[in-house]
């Protein structure tokens, strides 16, 4: 058995396809990585006919379990950092509630509850956006309620929430030069 490197990236997939796609290649920069697929991420993937192949150095963990048992992990220092992303405004709203009845939700409450950094790529960003979905590009117009709470969830403490593909890059980017001493 290999020994699991600890701290981990800790990625969780949502069901937003707001570009799910692109979000694989930074999972693939990353070495040392668990990917937390929730259950509307497996229907994404799906519909977007994506497949999970990352490093050997990442691991996989699906959303088979009433209380998202892998979030143990928080507790004993296995993650450094979380990025969920793309984050549906699902995910979202039950983040900014404090509901975490999901993988990807409690992902969230855990991270915040052992004080690991966050990077949330929220969908609804603008009041008008392009987005791709399974079949072409579409406008997408969110509600005021999902601006509302991506909003909100930029005052919780340790959490970063990114507007962009660019701007989840960078933030990727700038996490990694903290870890490494160069930030």
């Amino acid at each position: 058995m290999v020994k699991l490197h600890v701290p981990r990236w800790a990625w969780v997939l949502t069901g937003s396809g707001h570009f799910f796609a692109e979000s694989f290649a930074l999972v693939r920069q990353l070495e040392h990585c668990d990917v937390f697929v929730s259950k509307a991420a497996n229907e994404v993937l799906r519909m977007y006919k994506l497949k999970l192949d990352f490093p050997e150095t990442t691991r996989v963990l699906h959303d088979k379990t009433a209380s998202a048992i892998p979030v143990g992990e928080f507790y004993h220092g296995v993650y450094h950092t979380v990025v969920v992303a793309p984050a549906s405004s699902n995910t979202v709203a039950k983040c900014v509630w404090g509901i975490s009845d999901t993988l990807a939700t409690n992902v969230f409450a855990q991270a915040g509850k052992c004080r690991v950094p966050i990077i949330v790529f929220a969908c609804d960003t603008a009041p008008e956006l392009e987005t791709m979905a399974p079949h072409g590009l579409v406008k997408v117009y969110p509600r005021r309620i999902d601006l509302e709470n991506t909003e909100r969830l930029k005052g919780f403490e340790r959490t970063r929430v990114v507007e962009s593909l660019t701007d989840l890059n960078a933030a990727v980017q700038q996490r990694r030069a903290e870890l490494s001493g160069h930030g």
